[in-house]
């Protein structure tokens, strides 16, 4: 490079970095993340905009720059998210998280790809364009909970599903870049381009993990943190200059080295090292990204922009939602969730470029990719900065049943997560679990498989028996639909079993020993079986449909999963009323023996306490209601007088109200929020331990009864 060249790239840095400075700054006023400003300098300093010209006349030598800034951008940004992990890391988060990115990303890939065959797209395009709308953007939502100094609860959630959305995306770049490079493969040629990419990423971990972590312990060890720094450093372009070799992306390769550093133990050393590089790097990254964007592009996609905006903004936020609560998180903080989790970001930008590259899409869609990405990121810091007061409102909408469901399905889970026995539940469900994914990976085949060789199945059954195309078609569509349907009942039935086995775990059957008695717990388990069925079915069959609509008629997978989804959902609404039944038997037995111990109380204090058996609890009477409590009113109650809206017992502490007893017995009816509480009513609270707990401190400041007999069950 010539003495004037480099002079020219030194201007040209120096133009980037003090535009991206004043818009960067601009933006942080206006209450906004920095990275709106690092793509708005991109897009004032680009080509398509008059002004500065970048690279000198013509703009190519700011073009070649902008790309080598780019690439340098998407190693570090990727190297660092891999710091992040760890295998530790991973089991310690658990199913929880990868369950609700699992929904979540299935969800927007299916919806991604149906809106962009509406919209016109071929079934690549439509793949590129589901994937770019399935992940989150890990950097504008750290920035906005640092902003707004959200740590704990609910924040847990959010980076745990952003670990697993990372892993997902990493995952998707291996498998589109195989597609994308594969136009016309073959069955066997594309099962052999995935066997190269698993071999691949088998063998780098393995060696990486044998001297990469050895190596920088060793050079930890040495104190001097430049050498620390480079060696970091170098692992990282090393193993993305491997991936890049290899023919994967330079990301792959970067977020591999970072993991591997961290298993090390020294990840965060490192990380605090590289993190000042890291943001100058990742901020040049969005600039670059701005740089190649045209606005008249966007303005000529502006439907596709509109759309995608919408389907992030509604599809994310209800499909976080919905994984969170389905693993216990409750609404609150499965609201926040899903409302801080609806943007994209730096792989959308990653995805739509290797499309570009790969020749797999048109250039529209990096323009439409980043649009999308600069709406979306408005709407992030208020999302969040509101969530709260939101997932109140929900909460305190919800009818009462829904409610009391709500607070049971929680101690429900808990009690799925804490469960002991001689048998782990591991070892209870591997086999399920092991069929159920045979069954859908059959089921992938054949339809992947159809599609692939129908063309030549089809010519030459019309070549060797003259048959003609109107009865070989239908024919071979026939024998498809009917090979596929024979593993779609295995996946139904596997899914059927797991839940059960789940179901029984959470709420075993009494032993009969002979007599003939009605199973008590049969309304609560029914209703955890249907729950758990629901869940499964989101968890299976939304990266199912994501994974097969490219080889079946537009939309209808999704067709199918949506009415199998709304039976289900339809089933549960019953079974929710039938538990209300349950409940009250419940509701009425607390409140006997809340008299039964008082009057036992009354005894003791006239008279020496005689022998008596201990009570069963609740739980042990009417199996699948843990945790229900009853606070009775008395002289000096805090709550005397109050209605329950004034005490906001479920915002203020997390347990629903089951019931009102009077004293003459009769019951309060719903709704109850109006109601004011009289001396000697009995409220019967449901929750956690800590929550009845609290919720009885408000109500009589002090003690609500002696827990002896109404004891919590979970």
């Amino acid at each position: 490079m010539s003495a004037a060249g480099f002079a020219d790239h030194i201007r040209d840095l120096s133009i980037v970095l003090s535009t991206a400075a004043v818009t960067s700054l601009i933006s942080q006023r206006l209450k906004q993340p920095p990275v709106l400003g690092y793509l708005l300098a991109g897009i004032i300093l680009g080509p398509h905009v008059p002004g500065i010209v970048l690279g000198g006349e013509g703009g190519e030598g700011g073009s070649e720059l902008t790309h080598s800034l780019s690439e340098l951008g998407v190693i570090l940004l990727m190297f660092t998210i891999g710091l992040e992990f760890n295998l530790r890391k991973i089991a310690r988060i658990g199913p929880v998280a990868g369950f609700t990115a699992v929904v979540e990303v299935g969800l927007m890939l299916s919806l991604g790809f149906v809106a962009a065959r509406v919209l016109g797209f071929n079934s690549v395009e439509s793949l590129f364009v589901g994937a770019c709308v399935g992940i989150s953007s890990t950097m504008l939502v750290a920035k906005a909970f640092e902003e707004q100094k959200l740590k704990g609860g609910f924040a847990e959630v959010v980076f745990g599903v952003l670990v697993f959305e990372d892993i997902i995306a990493i995952l998707l770049l291996a498998v589109l870049t195989a597609v994308s490079s594969g136009g016309g493969l073959t069955t066997g040629e594309f099962a052999l381009e995935i066997g190269k990419l698993l071999g691949f990423l088998i063998a780098l971990l393995a060696i990486g993990l044998l001297v990469v972590p050895r190596f920088i312990r060793g050079v930890v060890r040495l104190s001097r943190s430049e050498t620390t720094l480079i060696a970091g450093i170098a692992v990282c372009f090393t193993m993305a200059t491997l991936a890049a070799e290899a023919g994967y992306s330079v990301a792959l390769g970067a977020f591999l080295a970072g993991m591997l550093v961290s298993e090390s133990g020294e990840g965060g050393k490192v990380e605090h090292l590289v993190q000042p590089l890291r943001d100058i790097f990742a901020a040049i990254f969005f600039i670059a990204v701005g740089l190649s964007i045209n606005p008249m592009d966007v303005v000529t996609h502006w439907l596709p922009v509109v759309v995608l905006t919408v389907l992030v903004l509604v599809g994310k936020t209800v499909g976080v939602a919905l994984g969170a609560f389905l693993t216990g998180n409750g609404v609150k903080h499965s609201v926040r969730s899903g409302m801080s989790l609806a943007q994209i970001g730096e792989f959308s930008f990653i995805i739509a470029g290797l499309g570009i590259a790969r020749g797999a899409t048109g250039s529209f869609i990096y323009p439409v990719a980043v649009a999308v990405s600069l709406l979306t990121s408005l709407t992030t810091p208020w999302m969040v900065r509101n969530s709260e007061r939101i997932a109140d409102a929900v909460d305190r909408r919800l009818p009462a049943r829904l409610q009391t469901f709500v607070t049971f399905y929680e101690a429900w889970i808990e009690q799925l997560k804490t469960a002991r026995g001689p048998i782990s539940t591991w070892q209870r469900i591997r086999r399920t679990i092991i069929l159920l994914g045979v069954d859908a990976v059959l089921l992938i085949a054949s339809l992947a498989g159809a599609r692939l060789v129908r063309g030549r199945v089809v010519e030459a059954l019309e070549g060797r028996f003259t048959l003609p195309s109107w009865l070989v078609e239908p024919a071979f569509t026939g024998a498809t639909l009917l090979v596929a349907a024979i593993f779609f009942v295995g996946v139904i039935r596997q899914s059927v079993n797991l839940a059960n086995i789940l179901a029984r775990i959470v709420m075993p059957e009494r032993p009969s020993d002979g007599t003939p008695r009605p199973d008590l717990g049969a309304a609560p388990r029914n209703l955890i079986i249907v729950v758990f069925q629901l869940a499964l079915g989101l968890a299976v069959g939304l990266p199912l449909v994501a994974i097969t609509q490219p080889f079946v008629p537009p939309g209808s997978t999704f067709a199918v999963f949506a009415l199998i989804i709304i039976a289900l959902a339809v089933n549960a609404w019953r079974s929710i009323k039938n538990l209300q039944g349950h409940v009250r038997a419940g509701a009425e037995l607390v409140v006997e023996m809340l008299g039964r111990q008082s009057r036992r109380a009354a005894e003791s204090h006239h008279g020496s306490p005689a022998m008596v058996e201990p009570e069963p609890t609740v739980e042990e009477i009417l199996p699948g209601l843990p945790g229900m409590t009853a606070v009775q009113i008395v002289e000096g109650s805090a709550g005397l007088g109050r209605s329950i809206s004034q005490l906001n017992l479920r915002l203020r502490t997390g347990v629903a109200i089951l019931t009102i007893h009077r004293p003459d017995g009769t019951e309060v009816p719903q709704p109850i929020t109006r109601h004011k509480l009289a001396l000697g009513e009995v409220v019967t609270l449901a929750g956690s331990r800590e929550a009845v707990d609290h919720a009885s401190e408000i109500l009589q400041k002090g003690p609500a009864v002696d827990p002896k007999f109404l004891s919590y069950a979970g």
